[in-house]
């Protein structure tokens, strides 16, 4: 298992402006790397609230921030429900929230999640402990939806400029048997698209394998409930810090930034997006798509 490295750690720390007594909730906190960092600002009277979908995630954060000085809630659930697990525990008002969008890098090394193209697993690509509670796994995807449907998530949610041909590849490889693989998938997407962008830096299958992701895990409708509800619990002058990984987020998360912005009720303190130093880039290959965008309450 390779050690997941956060991405703009200074950055984050920066602009969220971190006091003692803040009451501060990352909404997504993955193996705890920011969160380690964020709760070392906190002291006896502040509280960190971490959340994640991945149980294995909740797990790893909890020995990293063994002995923090905060009061700390390791919740584990969706960040949409954020306003549910705030009243849970008692807590009306927060006054930062972080939000990294990104998936962990062990996250996608587990095979038996179904997220990676290079490794063989099934074809599920869910964080949930049982594949069988979610309403539909990749496997559905693949297997059942249909031609029109396929494309329709494969240029949404993929921006993939071969989406008709990838589709068509999959429908054609499902009549003759079920599609229930990771690599199986990807050959078909590779064999799909034309010869020449088969053997580029990038894989063919990255933004296919990405639009069936977010599609099964409902990850844009969630993302905007999370900027929601984040927002309405946010102090005055409260702020709120989110990092993207690809334009799709990051599309939402600045047109819901701007328009708190145009009623008056938030400020956009980042009017481009915060990018990875060279020095980062050098250090941490996956920072180079992550962009940090930063609204404070009014």
């Amino acid at each position: 298992m390779s050690v997941h490295i956060p991405v703009l750690m200074n950055e984050v720390v920066e602009w969220l402006d971190l006091h003692p007594d803040d009451v501060v909730v990352d909404g997504t906190i993955n193996g705890g790397g920011h969160a380690s960092k964020i709760v070392s600002f906190l002291g006896s009277n502040g509280v960190f609230v971490g959340i994640d979908k991945d149980r294995n995630a909740l797990h790893v954060s909890s020995e990293r921030l063994t002995g923090a000085q905060p009061q700390v809630y390791l919740i584990h659930g969706d960040s949409r429900n954020l306003d549910l697990m705030l009243d849970k525990q008692g807590i009306d008002q927060i006054d930062k929230v972080l939000l990294d969008l990104g998936w962990s890098s062990n996250q996608f090394e587990d095979p038996e999640r179904g997220f990676s193209f290079n490794l063989d697993g099934p074809l599920t690509m869910t964080l949930a402990d049982d594949p069988t509670t979610v309403p539909f796994t990749a496997y559905d995807v693949v297997n059942d939806w249909s031609k029109e449907s396929l494309i329709d998530i494969l240029v949404g949610y993929g921006e993939e400029r071969f989406a008709r041909r990838i589709a068509k590849a999959i429908i054609d490889a499902r009549s003759v048997a079920p599609i229930t693989r990771t690599l199986q998938l990807a050959d078909i997407i590779k064999n799909a698209v034309p010869e020449r962008f088969r053997h580029g830096p990038i894989h063919p299958a990255t933004q296919s394998f990405q639009a069936i992701r977010i599609a099964v895990n409902d990850e844009m409708m969630a993302l905007k409930e999370i900027l929601e509800k984040g927002f309405e619990r946010l102090a005055p002058n409260g702020r709120m810090v989110v990092i993207s990984f690809h334009s799709i987020e990051d599309r939402i998360v600045k047109h819901y930034f701007r328009s708190k912005h145009m009623a008056g009720e938030g400020s956009v303190l980042t009017k481009k997006p915060i990018t990875a130093t060279d020095e980062e880039l050098d250090l941490n290959r996956r920072s180079r798509s992550a962009k940090l965008r930063v609204l404070q309450k009014l």
